[in-house]
Protein backbone atom coordinates (compact mmCIF):
# COMPACT_ATOMS: atom_id res chain seq x y z
CA UNK A 1 0.00 0.00 0.00
CA UNK A 2 1.33 3.39 -0.74
CA UNK A 3 0.09 6.72 -0.60
CA UNK A 4 0.09 10.00 -2.96
CA UNK A 5 -0.93 13.43 -2.29
CA UNK A 6 -3.85 15.09 -5.23
CA UNK A 7 -3.80 18.53 -5.97
CA UNK A 8 -7.47 19.61 -5.75
CA UNK A 9 -9.24 22.60 -7.58
CA UNK A 10 -12.88 23.57 -7.67
CA UNK A 11 -13.67 24.93 -11.48
CA UNK A 12 -16.52 27.23 -11.65
CA UNK A 13 -17.21 26.62 -14.91
CA UNK A 14 -17.71 23.43 -15.42
CA UNK A 15 -18.83 23.08 -12.02
CA UNK A 16 -16.41 19.96 -11.17
CA UNK A 17 -13.52 19.17 -8.87
CA UNK A 18 -10.42 18.52 -10.89
CA UNK A 19 -7.53 16.53 -8.86
CA UNK A 20 -4.01 15.64 -9.96
CA UNK A 21 -1.25 13.76 -8.62
CA UNK A 22 2.09 15.65 -9.68
CA UNK A 23 4.81 13.50 -10.34
CA UNK A 24 2.86 11.17 -12.15
CA UNK A 25 2.26 11.26 -15.53
CA UNK A 26 -1.60 10.78 -16.79
CA UNK A 27 -2.58 11.13 -13.49
CA UNK A 28 -5.65 13.67 -13.87
CA UNK A 29 -9.67 13.36 -13.71
CA UNK A 30 -12.29 15.40 -12.40
CA UNK A 31 -15.64 14.55 -10.92
CA UNK A 32 -19.04 15.93 -9.56
CA UNK A 33 -18.54 15.33 -5.87
CA UNK A 34 -15.40 14.59 -3.53
CA UNK A 35 -15.84 11.13 -2.73
CA UNK A 36 -16.44 10.56 -6.57
CA UNK A 37 -13.42 12.21 -7.40
CA UNK A 38 -11.07 10.40 -4.61
CA UNK A 39 -12.35 6.87 -6.20
CA UNK A 40 -11.54 8.51 -9.32
CA UNK A 41 -8.07 9.38 -8.65
CA UNK A 42 -7.60 6.02 -7.26
CA UNK A 43 -8.70 4.30 -10.26
CA UNK A 44 -6.23 6.38 -12.53
CA UNK A 45 -3.13 6.08 -10.17
CA UNK A 46 -3.66 2.45 -10.82
CA UNK A 47 -4.07 2.30 -14.04
CA UNK A 48 -0.82 4.51 -14.76
CA UNK A 49 1.53 2.98 -12.52
CA UNK A 50 0.60 -0.53 -14.27
CA UNK A 51 2.03 1.04 -16.87
CA UNK A 52 4.63 2.49 -15.36
CA UNK A 53 8.15 1.11 -16.14
CA UNK A 54 10.11 2.55 -12.91
CA UNK A 55 10.40 1.82 -9.41
CA UNK A 56 7.50 4.02 -7.65
CA UNK A 57 9.56 4.18 -4.68
CA UNK A 58 11.89 6.51 -6.74
CA UNK A 59 8.67 8.77 -7.86
CA UNK A 60 9.03 12.23 -7.12
CA UNK A 61 7.32 12.76 -3.39
CA UNK A 62 5.30 15.99 -2.17
CA UNK A 63 7.09 18.57 -0.32
CA UNK A 64 4.58 21.10 0.50
CA UNK A 65 2.52 23.84 -1.29
CA UNK A 66 3.54 27.86 -1.72
CA UNK A 67 1.61 30.65 -2.23
CA UNK A 68 3.16 33.26 -4.21
CA UNK A 69 1.85 36.92 -4.42
CA UNK A 70 2.08 38.49 -7.45
CA UNK A 71 1.02 42.34 -8.48
CA UNK A 72 -1.60 41.75 -11.17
Amino acid sequence: MKNFVAYIEWNPETKLYVGIVPGIVGVHTQASTLDELKENLREVIELCLEEYEGDVNNLPKFVGLQQIEVAI
